[in-house]
């Protein structure tokens, strides 16, 4: 059982920086890929980035790319979100599978955390 958290979510004006970052209950370094999803009201959750088990591989929304970076040390993974968008306020959700890539779908991974809250005024 993977238990994950979240930090680092909060306020902050169109064109600011947040981190975003998750730290898991166990070592997941080995077998486990990483994700961020986020969803806003009304709104299925989507992908935002993922990592695969080394910090290798990459993958990133289009959305996002060139904007936001994923990188991971052994038990946390992080998010550093630049040039924020109103677009981007959204409840963030880091997940953990036991996957070969950095995939993009959100049923692929196993173990999700409880979310943190995104928000960009405009």
């Amino acid at each position: 059982q993977v238990q994950l958290v979240e930090s680092g979510g909060g306020l902050v004006q169109a064109g600011g920086s947040l981190r975003l970052s998750c730290a898991a209950s166990v070592r997941t370094s080995r077998t486990y890929a990483m994700g961020w999803f986020r969803q806003a009201p009304g709104k299925e959750r989507e992908f935002v980035a993922a990592i695969n088990w080394s910090g290798e591989l990459t993958n990133y929304a289009y959305s996002v790319k060139d904007r936001f970076t994923i990188s991971r040390d052994n038990a946390k993974v992080n998010l550093q979100m630049n040039s924020l968008k109103p677009e981007d306020t959204a409840v963030y959700y880091c997940a953990a599978g036991e996957l070969i890539g950095p995939s993009a779908n959100r049923y692929a991974y196993d173990y999700w955390g409880q979310g943190t809250q995104v928000t960009v005024s405009s």
